[in-house]
């Protein structure tokens, strides 16, 4: 039997997707898991399009706002990437009451956690320099890059400042910077990674308060500064590291099973805090989680055959006891594709997320939802 060229080139063009595939699924060594069975959008959390009436703040062509913060005076500023693909590159974003955009900060690398401190620096958790302080004059100190035990700190993620002054901030991993292509690594894996730290300037020392995470995500202090929550982003879940009290140092589940992938987490006036969300949750990704020769299989897989996360945007009012209150959604898409940052100030929430082009502004009308942020 004769085989033409072209039957050859066929040949040769599987045989070398084949060892592609084998050897992309060989990159992955993910762990077995099994979620809770996902709750239904019902009662607090029943759905609704009330995010779609928020307005947009355009990024002159920047992506990216994962976290949002105000000066005394009001400019906003937030962290940016250059493309919706690409995290390489960022700057950090002042954005003054009349909507004019300034870089404020030429990172070089996308910038994530964000909070001014009681001396009115910017302290900023940058991709490339890890937790860092800019001075009004613009000068920046880098803080801490690793943790006591030498791992570093690649993909910093969320920030709060105490009133002592003490940061706490989270890491995602000390494996890899981060790509669009290492976070579904990360989701697929399901290997604790990164952690919660806390780094004190008076002794210059960072202190390990969680090891090893599952996509640590969002942190924020109590009201009363006796707790730190952290959001972990692929266990649907909020923890709460005790600071005081018989239960400090200890960590336990604050909220749990959650209906999507939780991201930034802010607090109000009342005690109560936002959860911003970057997507609801996948039924396939949930059912694949316990198959880990399936999770090897679709890692392996080309980026256009890759599950693609819905436009859904969603942000959770929780209590300080860690129940559901109230909850806005875009659930389209339409004006909030994701909605993961989340802050109030002077009645709106202002809301962002990894790969937006803009910053959502949400008037807060409801009196259920009126409140100005505490920080």
């Amino acid at each position: 039997m004769k085989t033409n060229n072209k039957t050859i080139g066929i040949l040769q063009i599987a045989a070398a997707h084949s060892i592609l595939l084998v050897f992309n699924s060989c990159a992955l060594q993910p762990l077995a898991w099994q979620p809770l069975p996902k709750p239904v959008f019902a009662g607090a959390t029943a759905l609704n399009e009330k995010l779609t009436a928020a307005q947009k703040i355009e990024l002159d062509g920047w992506y990216g706002p994962e976290d949002i913060v105000f000066d005394k005076v009001g400019n906003m500023y937030c962290g940016v990437h250059s493309k919706a693909t690409d995290f390489s590159d960022g700057k950090i974003l002042k954005i003054d009451p009349s909507g004019t955009i300034e870089i404020y900060y030429n990172a070089g690398s996308w910038v994530a956690g964000l909070h001014f401190d009681s001396n009115e620096n910017l302290i900023a958790l940058s991709h490339k320099e890890g937790l860092i302080s800019i001075s009004k004059d613009k000068k920046v100190r880098v803080l801490a890059t690793k943790d006591e035990n030498g791992k570093s700190f690649l993909i910093p993620n969320g920030l709060d400042i105490a009133s002592d002054g003490k940061i706490y901030f989270s890491s995602s991993s000390e494996k890899s910077g981060y790509s669009i292509k290492y976070g579904r690594k990360i989701i697929l894996e399901m290997k604790p990674l990164g952690g919660l730290y806390c780094y004190d300037p008076a002794q210059k020392k960072v202190a390990t308060l969680i090891d090893g995470t599952y996509f640590g995500n969002g942190v924020v202090l109590s009201k009363n500064e006796d707790y730190v929550l952290l959001v972990e982003t692929t266990k649907y879940r909020v923890l709460r590291y005790w600071l005081k009290g018989s239960k400090a140092g200890q960590t336990e589940t604050f909220i749990d099973n959650l209906p999507g992938f939780p991201n930034g987490i802010s607090i109000r006036e009342d005690g109560s805090y936002w959860l911003g969300f970057t997507t609801k949750r996948n039924d396939a990704l949930d059912k694949m989680h316990t198959k880990t020769g399936i999770k090897k299989l679709v890692y392996a897989l080309p980026g256009f055959l890759q599950p693609k996360a819905d436009q859904f945007g969603m942000v959770l009012n929780v209590s300080a006891e860690g129940k559901i209150l109230q909850s806005l959604f875009d659930t389209k898409g339409i004006i909030m594709p994701e909605a993961g940052a989340v802050k109030e100030q002077n009645g709106f929430l202002y809301l962002g997320g990894d790969v937006v082009p803009h910053i959502g502004k949400y008037k807060l009308d409801d009196s259920t939802f009126h409140s100005n942020f505490k920080k």
